[in-house]
């Protein structure tokens, strides 16, 4: 598994460097011009997005092979979402490079959030400071 999270405008390891069967989140370098992921490895990834309007339109490391026409949107395999409602599988071989691209939705943020504090008050966990 590699995890990608940098402000990074160039790639922060080679393609070659990816073996067979390796999981990549990447949710840095998230501007037009930027890639922190080779756009040899988008390419033979799996593709999975947060969002499929946003990360394409977002995401240097999806839009540079896009507009090179190395990729085409049909190539996003899915959402993540989709992939937890049972509407879509994730990896489809072992052998597989999946890719999950993150531009950061709001609502997922705010969702995940609130199930934390949910569980955190049920659990009497942690401290309440007054702001």
């Amino acid at each position: 598994m590699v995890c990608a999270a940098t402000v990074s405008s160039t790639p922060v390891f080679a393609d070659a460097d990816i073996a067979p069967g390796t999981h990549i989140n990447a949710i840095g370098s998230c501007k037009p011009d930027v890639q922190e992921i080779p756009a040899e490895t988008v390419c033979r990834a799996q593709i999975v997005v947060d969002h499929r309007e946003s990360a394409p339109a977002e995401a240097g490391d999806l839009m540079i092979p896009l507009q090179r026409g190395w990729i085409t949107e049909a190539d996003i395999h899915t959402e993540l979402g989709e992939i937890l409602n049972g509407k879509a599988v994730g990896r489809t071989s072992d052998d597989a490079v999946t890719l999950f691209k993150s531009v950061g939705v709001a609502v997922q943020d705010l969702a995940a959030a609130s199930l934390a504090f949910a569980r955190a008050e049920a659990g009497r966990l942690g401290t309440v400071v007054p702001l």
